[in-house]
């Protein structure tokens, strides 16, 4: 503003002591002119100005934009895995525009969502049908369990535990019955098994006997696979990774399946992974299989146990007055649970959260090797932890009791793995 007015003053005084401006007489409306330069020149530069300020804006409001975009696509694509218990679900579900944001220039929105998903709900069978914990199998044997399809499989101790060494060949075995052939699995049935992941290769858990029995299945796909640097589970098609556990991974990891009349699930430690409606063949026994590249990447497994699946727990204490968990695992000699044992014990949460009248006294039992003191007081330590972890989730103290049994109230007679699986359990007997 101030140059313009500067600038006309001096035209203005140009024309007034110009000799062509004095020697003729020409009117010249001076003030007129420089009235009307100063008003356009003024507007001009306002012009500017207020078009400058506007790009300002734009270019922070778009700049506001991509980082909307730019944040969503990181966002995006990451809910790959299905996925825990009714209660320790974690989440996002979209707010849709319901979102507390302001847009100023150059300034990040960020999206506002919440997920809610029931990542962890297996629940084991009720009834062992077969069950390996090595406890009696001696160092550098065939465990006695099994049967060798091919390779080289045997006892070994890893860190102070005894396992099954996956340990050259390509090793295949399946578990051993007495009539191998035969279909050995239920309509309903889950399998649990411990494996431990050397940081690459695949471990396989073949849905059929490939020593004995032939697959049924006409897409070819009847293997569970442990995959992609060991956060990943495959079966055919379906795959999903476990939500931010890194590849290659060196360490143990809790797998189980779920099978329910044509249904399947499988899990990786406290997340389900993979969710098949419909299977399109019939399962009939199981072979664990694993392949990799030096004996410096050896698979181990251990605590495999294989189980017929139950009555829903509201059935089983509408019809028997209590519910009978094995489920519900705990640390060797110790009443520390074990993070697989969430699953049957949330079951019992719902459960107990939807029928609030319901009341329950908690009663731990064991098997019959050890103290028979012992055994009584790990049992009651067992109850309390089991009644605790339920209080702490929310179920109101003068809803349970607990109660410690020992061995004393068998329902197998401890003579086969099977039947000491089954003995070690906990009851939830209604009150």
């Amino acid at each position: 503003m101030k140059y313009s007015v500067v600038f006309t003053v001096m035209i203005a005084l140009l024309i007034l002591l110009s000799p062509d401006a004095r020697a003729q007489e020409v009117k010249v409306d001076v003030k007129g002119k420089v009235i009307n330069e100063t008003n356009s020149r003024a507007n001009q530069k306002t012009d500017q100005a207020i078009s400058a300020a506007f790009n300002k804006v734009e270019e922070g409001i778009a700049k506001g934009a991509k980082s909307i975009f730019r944040k969503k696509d990181k966002t995006e694509g990451t809910g790959e895995a299905e996925g825990a218990a009714d209660e320790t679900a974690v989440a996002k579900e979209s707010t849709g525009n319901d979102v507390n944001q302001q847009v100023s220039a150059g300034e990040t929105v960020q999206e506002q969502s919440t997920l809610a998903w029931n990542k962890y709900d297996f629940v084991p069978g009720d009834e062992v049908i077969f069950e390996d914990n090595l406890q009696s199998e001696e160092n550098g044997e065939f465990p006695s369990r099994w049967d060798l399809v091919s390779g080289n499989v045997e006892i070994a101790e890893l860190d102070g535990e005894k396992v099954i060494m996956m340990r050259s060949g390509q090793p295949t075995i399946v578990p051993y019955f007495k009539d191998p052939k035969e279909d050995h699995l239920p309509d309903i049935f889950t399998v649990e098994l411990d494996l431990y992941y050397p940081g690459s290769g695949s471990f396989d858990i073949y849905l059929y006997d490939r020593k004995n029995q032939e697959s049924s299945s006409p897409s070819g796909y009847t293997d569970l696979q442990v995959y992609h640097g060991g956060n990943e589970l495959v079966l055919g098609t379906a795959r999903s990774k476990y939500p931010g556990k890194a590849e290659y991974i060196k360490g143990w990891m809790h797998i189980s399946i779920a099978y329910t009349d044509g249904k399947l699930k499988a899990y990786m430690d406290d997340t389900r992974l993979i969710n098949i409606p419909r299977l399109d063949f019939n399962p009939k026994g199981i072979t664990l299989y694993t392949y990799h590249a030096t004996n410096d990447n050896l698979f181990y497994v251990k605590n495999v146990r294989i189980a017929k699946g139950g009555v829903k727990y509201y059935d089983r204490v509408m019809q028997d007055g209590k519910i009978i968990v094995n489920g519900i695992r705990f640390d060797v000699n110790k009443s520390t649970l074990k993070p697989e044992s969430m699953g049957p014990i949330n079951e019992i949460f719902k459960l107990m959260k939807d029928n609030p009248d319901l009341k329950f006294s908690v009663e731990g039992h064991t098997d019959s090797q050890g103290d028979d003191d012992f055994n009584m007081k790990l049992s009651e330590e067992r109850a309390k932890t089991v009644r605790n972890t339920l209080i702490e989730m929310g179920i109101s103290s003068d809803r349970l009791t607990s109660k410690g049994w020992g061995e004393s109230k068998p329902i197998s007679n401890n003579a086969s793995p099977e039947d000491m699986a089954n003995n070690r359990r906990v009851e939830f007997v209604k009150i």
